[in-house]
């Protein structure tokens, strides 16, 4: 059996990595080719080239680097003719992957999307071109698989590979684990050099205004690799209240510094499920310019940005208010959000600090977050995406029907 496989930034490299070594210990005599990462090396994934150095946002910056995804789609094309595989599996990164998904198609090829492209959310429109192109969803969020399959995509719910492996990390010898008397504030700035760019200066601004009124806290930065450090670590130095801040960054201990952690200040995206699986309560921020803001409150079509407010909020989906221009203040946090989002033009700075200083003042306060997170992670926050995914790119490269029951963890074929 031959299974392709194509992630394009860190974390599709990480799901996509569980998902190759779940088919090898099922089918030790797969042979499992693509494009990703260097975690999908590490598992025996045979790489054309590094995908995770592409990843890019935002249309410009799109344009630039096209010729390089040509080149790169030229390529896989080339190892879908020289090597037919069983099965093609797209992770994420929908851009570039409608381009693969064309060539795979027209080969004749299965086309699996596993972690999907969140298209009920910002592109509805572009269910017609899923539909054409993709043979099977493996959805990582219950009413993702509901919207899905009731758009005519066959879909098996998987659940989130997030939650595969999140067991409360150990502290590697050496290390000095965190001093619990001193309450730790982590900052996750994002996976993106552009996401750091936009947000780093919020967080920075949010840890000044907790330390004026909380002196005895402490905060670390988790950062994705060396570069991303040293940019943060620059942007750190340049704050002028960086000597009384005195934080900490950290390269690839990310989740240890979350297990660690009181409250976070965080950059919306998929770490805001590793945040729910720690039951850290935080705070989601994302700077925007202002056309973007305004283009997005007209494209949106889920009622938060931030994954855990989504699975749950009673009615996830449906149209947001388009707006002609920005507000000329940071409007207040949803009541209804588990994790207060914050999706802006101007500074939200001031409202972080202001929920994480009443978490850390107030027990009851920080409990109530707790106990939401409990009933959100009771229902969705369950191990074995990657297990239950093997088990359906197995099933389709083979020529079988597959359904899932998330719940038992059961597979029938």
């Amino acid at each position: 059996m031959r299974v392709f496989v194509s992630a394009g930034e860190p974390s599709g490299d990480h799901h996509a990595a569980l998902l190759v070594r779940a088919i090898r210990e099922r089918r030790p005599d797969a042979v499992c080719v693509g494009l990703g990462g260097p975690q999908m090396e590490a598992e025996g994934c045979a790489l054309l080239a590094d995908m995770t150095k592409l990843a890019v946002m935002w249309f410009l910056r799109v344009i630039l680097s096209i010729h390089r995804f040509i080149d790169l789609a030229r390529r896989a094309e080339r190892s879908f003719l020289d090597a037919r595989p069983d099965v093609c599996v797209l992770v994420d990164f929908p851009g570039f992957h409608w381009w693969l998904a064309w060539r795979a198609k027209r080969h004749g090829i299965p086309v699996v999307f596993y972690c999907p492209p969140q298209i009920w959310a910002w592109a509805s429109w572009r269910i017609r071109k899923m539909r054409r192109l993709v043979d099977h969803v493996l959805s990582a969020l219950p009413f993702e698989h509901d919207w899905f399959t009731a758009h005519g995509m066959t879909s098996t719910l998987v659940g989130h590979p997030f939650f595969d492996e999140l067991g409360t990390p150990e502290t590697a010898e050496g290390e000095v684990a965190f001093v619990a008397a001193k309450p730790l504030v982590v900052l996750l700035p994002g996976s993106r050099g552009q996401e750091i760019e936009a947000n780093l200066g919020t967080l920075l601004g949010a840890a000044a205004g907790i330390r004026r009124r909380m002196p005895q806290a402490r905060f670390a930065i988790g950062a994705v690799h060396d570069r991303h450090a040293r940019i943060i670590r620059e942007q750190v130095a340049a704050t002028t209240a960086a000597d009384t801040l005195g934080i900490e960054v950290h390269v690839g201990r990310t989740r240890r510094l979350i297990h660690e952690a009181r409250a976070a200040i965080a950059c919306s995206g998929s770490v805001s499920l590793e945040l729910l699986a720690a039951r850290v309560p935080a705070v989601i921020v994302y700077r925007i310019g202002a056309i973007a803001y305004v283009v997005q409150s007209w494209c949106r079509h889920a009622r938060f940005i931030t994954l855990v407010n989504l699975l749950a909020a009673r009615e996830p989906i449906g149209p947001v208010r388009g707006v002609w221009r920005p507000p000329v203040t940071v409007p207040p946090a949803d009541p209804e959000a588990v994790y207060p989002e914050y999706l802006t033009v101007r500074d939200p700075a001031d409202h972080a600090a202001g929920h994480v200083v009443e978490w850390l003042v107030d027990e009851a306060a920080h409990a109530r977050v707790v106990q939401r997170l409990d009933a959100v992670a009771a229902t969705a926050a369950r191990p074995g995406s990657a297990a239950r995914a093997a088990d359906a790119v197995i099933a389709i490269a083979s020529g079988g029907t597959v359904g899932c029951d998330l719940a038992a963890g059961r597979r029938a074929a």
